[in-house]
């Protein structure tokens, strides 16, 4: 599969743990793909932490609005009823754990469900952004992120990078296959028809747990 193929595979897997009327919060990159692909019937609300709710998807180009833009700095329309407020009352959503759903991407996961995806040392960052409080705030977290990077594994028994957020991850979605935390580590639950388990297990740093009932991903 190329890039923007890989790419697809997980923005559709993802849609599809989205429920009508979640209100959901999603990730620079890759996450922002997800909502292209809701199925029929399923409306969601989508917030962003730089302060609106009712977010929409990207503008046609020379239509854009400078005044909305999405936390990446990426612009954005809205629907109607949507709102806007500062930055304390978006925060006060997100901690107050009023987000059903927060898609990321990751630089790393580990097996106790722990987070990094905010700094590489030695390379600059702008800062944690609002990573951290999703991560504990939102009453689910889905990761969507490609399984590997330059072929190094991103999904580790142990993260080395410095750490998001410990213990928030619910789910692990790459093109390889779809990935629940559980109290005894990664359990891989679905698979893409284009690998073998074998071929997972290469592309992954932590021993996974094969459910039993392993299933073809849904995508």
């Amino acid at each position: 599969m190329d890039k923007n193929q890989i790419r697809e595979v997980i923005a559709k897997r993802a849609a599809k743990e989205l429920h009508d009327g979640d209100v959901v919060n999603l990730g620079i990159g890759l996450p922002t793909l997800v909502p292209n692909y809701l199925p029929k019937g399923i409306n969601v609300t989508l917030q962003s932490e730089n302060g609106l709710l009712g977010m929409g998807p990207e503008p046609e180009k020379g239509t854009e609005d400078i005044n909305f833009t999405n936390a990446g700095g990426g612009f954005i329309t809205y629907f109607p009823g949507a709102s806007c407020f500062d930055s304390s009352m978006s925060f006060s959503i997100i901690r107050g754990g009023h987000v059903d759903v927060t898609i990321l991407g990751a630089l790393e996961v580990d097996e106790k469900g722990n987070l990094a995806n905010w700094m590489i040392p030695g390379k600059k960052t702008p800062g944690m952004g609002g990573a951290m409080d999703l991560i504990v705030g939102a009453k689910r977290v889905v990761l969507a992120m490609e399984h590997t990077a330059k072929g190094a594994h991103k999904i580790l028994s142990n993260c080395n990078l410095p750490l998001t957020a410990a213990s928030q991850v619910d789910m692990i979605i790459t093109e390889m296959g779809v990935m629940n935390i559980s109290k005894d580590g990664i359990v891989l639950t679905e698979i893409n028809p284009e690998f073998t388990v074998d071929q997972v297990q290469e592309a992954t740093g932590a021993k996974l747990i094969i459910s039993d009932n392993l299933i073809p991903m849904d995508i």
